[in-house]
């Protein structure tokens, strides 16, 4: 019990020295006297700078360090206080860990690491803290990293979007690198004031060297980057652009519906019980239960449709040609994006042409909203590039937080994020 080496080496600790080993009987854990070596001592636990002695503050305290075995383990030494000329009187710094933590650095990565991996419950449950403990501790490891890394650095061509994070529209705003693929930042809100933050961040020397940047057709995106990127393209994400073409898909399908149903309401109402075989088709009735079930036929891809699918899409052509002209409308803008580039420009504009000549009001609208998103949506043909990433991020954000059974704190869900999605996940105590 008196090998001072030993212990050190069992608690992986460095520039510091092991004083004693006791066993508290009381607490049932193992507290272990420890002393910061000389080079170490009388710094500002803010900045580490050498500063003079300011008293010896409350006394000894504690930090909580990683169990041996079934018994807590936990670090008591001297906490005094410094005077530093920048942060004032301030607790002097410990190499054992972080600057107002009360756990190890190496309790801390192993927390970190954890909740990256699986559920807070279960992380409470096997290092005994409590919920709010494991937020904070992320929070502190994600700060920790972020003092020691530049996230944007490099930065050229970003994507930007927003998630849900809760019930009741609470939503962020996420940032990412289409260069590495990282998630570079993260905040509360969906807003123009909420995105510039972001840029007044980055600075105006980096936003002057952004060159794309991918979103939906959120005008408070449009304007943030108006406003910060003067030298950056902004380009549409193709997938919402389609999504367009998809809604005024299905308002032409409901309008062919309530039309079948008011042909069917005015042929009367039919007789009680089962028909006989030989009487005659009620046409309303017929077309308005076909194209009920239609509206999977009408949304997939042509090579995903499965045989009835494909069927009923064959029943619509011959049955209905304006929903039929309205699906090929789609179909076709979904090819644009396709082809890409200039090819993709080229069927784009006849595409326009025929949807403005289609006689069909939804797509009439819709050709004219694309007229307005013209360049970004050229940009992103010339580009190729998309929200695809981002929405990847949102879904890998999603999984964090059903992991976890949810967030209080929306800090502590956005620190969680940057540990796992930014690049620099945090590593298990002695290792790489």
């Amino acid at each position: 019990m008196q090998n001072k080496k030993l212990w050190r080496r069992l608690l992986g600790l460095t520039r510091m020295s092991v004083e004693s080993v006791r066993d508290d009987v009381g607490d049932g854990a193992v507290v272990v006297s420890v002393r910061a070596h000389r080079s170490e001592q009388k710094r500002c636990g803010r900045c580490r700078r050498r500063s003079p002695l300011y008293d010896r503050g409350d006394g000894r305290r504690r930090w909580r360090s990683l169990d041996w075995g079934t018994r807590q383990v936990w670090l008591e030494a001297d906490a005094p206080r410094v005077r530093c000329r920048v942060h004032g009187p301030t607790v002097a710094a410990v190499p054992w860990a972080r600057h107002g933590a009360g756990h190890t650095r190496d309790f801390d990565d192993t927390v970190a690491w954890l909740t990256v991996q699986c559920s807070k419950t279960a992380v409470t449950e096997l290092l005994r803290i409590a919920w709010r403990t494991v937020g904070a501790i992320i929070a502190r490891v994600q700060a920790d990293i972020d003092a020691t890394v530049d996230r944007f650095d490099g930065l050229r061509r970003i994507g930007i979007d927003e998630i849900s994070y809760k019930r009741g529209h609470r939503y962020l705003t996420v940032v990412v690198d289409h260069d590495t693929g990282r998630l570079v930042w993260a905040a509360v809100g969906r807003d123009e004031a909420t995105l510039s933050k972001f840029f007044d961040l980055l600075g105006v020397e980096r936003c002057a060297l952004i060159t794309h940047v991918s979103a939906d057709a959120a005008t408070w995106i449009a304007k943030a980057v108006r406003a910060h990127c003067p030298n950056a393209v902004l380009c549409a994400d193709a997938f919402h652009v389609v999504a367009w073409a998809t809604d005024a898909l299905d308002e032409v399908r409901r309008t062919a519906w309530n039309d079948a149903r008011a042909v069917a309401r005015g042929a009367g109402r039919q007789p009680r019980g089962r028909p006989r075989k030989d009487a005659p088709s009620r046409r309303g009735h017929d077309h308005a239960r076909a194209l009920k079930h239609a509206r999977y036929a009408l949304w997939k891809n042509p090579e995903n449709l499965t045989d009835h699918q494909a069927a009923k899409l064959a029943w619509i052509a011959k049955c209905d040609p304006r929903l039929h002209r309205a699906y090929l409308l789609k179909e076709g803008l979904r090819t644009v994006f396709q082809l890409k580039g200039q090819a993709g420009k080229d069927a784009l504009d006849q595409w326009i042409i025929w949807a403005r000549r289609c006689r069909i009001p939804a797509f009439i609208q819709l050709q004219r909203r694309i007229v307005k998103h013209r360049a970004a949506i050229d940009a992103a043909l010339d580009s190729g590039l998309s929200n695809a990433l981002i929405e990847s991020t949102n879904t890998k954000i999603r999984l964090l937080t059903r992991i976890a059974f949810g967030f209080k704190n929306p800090q502590a869900l956005i620190a969680l994020a940057m540990l796992a999605l930014g690049g620099h996940r945090p590593a298990l105590p002695g290792r790489t």
